[in-house]
């Protein structure tokens, strides 16, 4: 089954937990703290696998966890390292997050690898928190929450050449002709419900990747009939091979045909139309062919090359092999987004997110919520009294308590984030 587009959910492995330790040795008095840092969580990773053609691994499993990091030892040992989750995705892989609308990676060649989901860091032990002033803390911090975020992953075919054209007009018999590919051929149309692809080679030696892109018609932009779920792919292409029922079997006028697919071309993405578009006038061989071809010429506003064939006699079709194929030498074979292409890096300004908000429930509690202060929270040991001193002055060095004050807060109303609640004290 072919698989382009799905949504998953991807975790991060948390950091260990930092522990409270000392030393004990018979000979060592005063040892001090001993308490090692945790390991580091496990990162997401998708790594590129040229084997790979469709989504299909990520479309009955849903979520994926990373390992968590291993917490800390005593006599200083850190936690080891949680090992990296790689997950294997098709090249013209594109990762997006899906409450953001960021594009985290755009995976092209064999090996290619990205971090969609970046661990957790480990907790610090009580020797990090060793000073003249406290020579023996009994701090330790938990583990960093790993990231966790919803992506959709599409699948953007890498084809050389992008087969286009309304459905039956002989783009499946036109890959099968020239290629190994043995899609579905009937005379209905959307035979195809699956992009094909093949490997072509010309008389001398060269050879391109062709793609058929089913389904196009009068609006596919907009989600009708299946040009929706099949144009990304015409994204990566080169060249465009527009093929065209030139005898006009169905009734409908060739030039007609050749308008309409070039402007639900441009509405769903105008960069494509830049690009070299070669037409392939099919079906020669039936009656009136040739007095179509003739007036669809005179029609044509713009000087595109075209090539009578049959996918049936096989006429004309060595000619436009080698037309696409000198084409393509003529254009640099870059995948690459624009972005990694430039040698500068460029550094935006991005606006920090609030460290907290608050809100208030029913029944008259004060929340506080905020990526940041739920991050602090999560990793702060509340069994240990330092540790929890410790968080009752981060959080006033952020501002919390004279934001409460400003809420309204007095002393013993109760406070609330995330499962823990407190009084507030003046």
């Amino acid at each position: 089954m072919f698989v382009d587009q799905v949504k998953v959910y991807v975790k991060a492995g948390d950091g260990g937990n930092g522990i409270v330790a000392f030393r004990r040795e018979i000979y060592v008095p005063m040892g001090g703290p001993a308490g090692g840092d945790g390991g580091d969580g496990g990162d997401v990773i998708f790594e590129v696998d040229e084997g790979l053609n469709t989504l299909m691994d990520f479309r009955y499993q849903k979520h994926f966890k990373a390992n968590r990091g291993e917490n800390g030892m005593g006599k200083g040992m850190h936690g080891r390292n949680a090992e990296p989750l790689v997950l294997s995705v098709p090249p013209g892989t594109t990762v997006r997050d899906v409450n953001t609308g960021e594009v985290l990676a755009d995976l092209i060649e064999h090996k290619q690898r990205a971090v969609i989901a970046q661990g957790g860091r480990g907790g610090r032990g009580n020797i990090r928190f060793a000073s003249a002033r406290n020579p023996a803390p009994e701090i330790a911090e938990n583990g960093e929450p790993g990231i966790e975020r919803d992506i959709q992953i599409e699948l953007k075919l890498i084809a050389d050449v992008g087969l286009v054209g309304f459905p039956s007009v002989g783009k499946s018999t036109l890959l099968s002709t020239v290629s190994a590919a043995r899609p579905k051929i009937a005379d209905y149309h959307f035979t195809t419900l699956q992009p094909n692809l093949g490997v072509v080679d010309t008389a001398d030696q060269r050879s391109f990747v062709l793609a058929d892109l089913p389904g196009l018609i009068e609006g596919a932009h907009e989600g009708v009939g299946l040009g929706h779920q099949f144009l990304r792919h015409v994204e990566r292409t080169r060249v465009i091979l527009h093929v065209i029922d030139m005898a006009a079997t169905e009734g409908r006028d060739p030039y007609d045909d050749f308008i309409t697919i070039n402007k639900e071309l441009e509405q769903y993405d105008p960069t494509i139309l830049e690009r070299p578009m070669i037409i392939a006038a099919n079906k020669m061989d039936l009656p009136e062919a040739e007095e179509q071809l003739a007036f669809f010429k005179e029609q044509l506003d713009e000087d595109y090359p075209i090539f009578p064939i049959s996918t049936v006699t096989k006429e004309g079709i060595r000619d436009l092999l080698f037309a696409v194929a000198n084409k393509l030498d003529e254009i640099p074979k870059n995948y690459k987004p624009v972005e990694e292409q430039e040698d500068r890096v460029v550094y935006r300004f991005e606006k920090e997110d609030k460290a907290f908000s608050i809100t208030r429930d029913p029944d008259g509690a004060y929340v506080l919520y905020g990526e940041k202060i739920e991050k602090l929270f999560k990793m702060t040991d509340f069994s240990r009294d330092e540790s929890v001193q410790r968080f009752s002055r981060q959080l006033r060095g952020m501002g919390v308590d004279n934001a409460l004050r400003e809420r309204g807060a007095k002393d013993g109303d109760t406070v609330r984030l995330l499962d823990y609640e407190f009084e507030f004290m003046e």
